[in-house]
């Protein structure tokens, strides 16, 4: 990995699931930056208009500030409706992803896994997965989708249980992960919420065992592609031929 892309539906999405990775990956000189497709916080009212717009701020102060803490050299906020992902046309959501998929090329995304249960987080990995089809000159070689505590787990249909195949060590960033959670001031919570520090914990020492570790964050590898650098060199010719390639077939 050398430039990694975090897509999150909502604030704080980008450090409960992979927070203990970016701050790793940070302290490595790999660069990270995450995109926030949705606002957070507009769906508690009875409307999204009820939502007080300094508090909406506020959140995205929060999420800057948590940032910081873990490591992502930038965040961008998108501003879409909290929980209401599905009343957009996906293809909408897809054009966002890809302007920044072709802002930033990455090499590798991490983003949500596509069977939990919040809808946004659902549309979020379905528009990053249509974006980031092998095709054209922003090839993403690796897509790991991430749990999300308090969404992921409470799925309980099964349709698309989250199996884990990739952990990464983060025995020695967990504590950041906690620290960058706490930036969030309407988001933090107590134990035994899935979102808390010891919740949090408990899961990064649950996850470690799964696979020789102190500490683990886990991952779904949905797509990993390698080439080697004649075919590399091959792809971008044929890319540059053909103008880049369309946003779909």
């Amino acid at each position: 990995m050398k430039n990694v892309l975090v897509f999150a539906a909502h604030p704080d999405d980008e450090i409960l699931g992979v927070g203990g990775t970016v701050r790793l990956l940070a302290d490595n000189d790999i660069t990270v930056r995450a995109v926030i497709l949705a606002e957070g916080l507009t769906s508690r009212g009875d409307s999204r208009e009820e939502t007080d717009m300094e508090a909406l701020l506020g959140l995205q102060n929060d999420a800057s500030a948590a940032a910081k803490v873990i490591g992502y050299a930038s965040i961008d906020f998108c501003g879409m409706p909290d929980n209401r992902m599905d009343e957009i046309d996906l293809l909408d959501i897809v054009k966002t992803v890809s302007r920044y998929i072709e802002r930033y090329d990455p090499d590798t995304v991490f983003t949500h896994h596509h069977g939990d249960l919040n809808i946004d987080h659902r549309r979020t990995c379905e528009a990053v997965l249509t974006a980031c089809r092998p095709v054209g000159k922003y090839h993403v070689e690796r897509i790991y989708a991430f749990e999300t505590p308090s969404s992921t787990e409470w799925n309980y249909t099964y349709a698309e249980p989250y199996r884990p195949n990739v952990y990464i060590d983060v025995a020695s960033t967990l504590e950041a992960k906690v620290k960058a959670m706490a930036c969030y001031k309407t988001e933090s919570t107590v134990y035994p919420h899935p979102r808390s520090a010891e919740a949090l914990r408990a899961l990064g020492r649950y996850r470690g065992s799964s696979a020789g570790f102190e500490m683990a964050e886990s991952f779904m590898l949905l797509r990993e592609t390698v080439s080697f650098p004649e075919r590399m060199a091959r792809r971008d010719e044929i890319a540059s031929d053909s103008g880049g390639g369309g946003l779909m077939s």
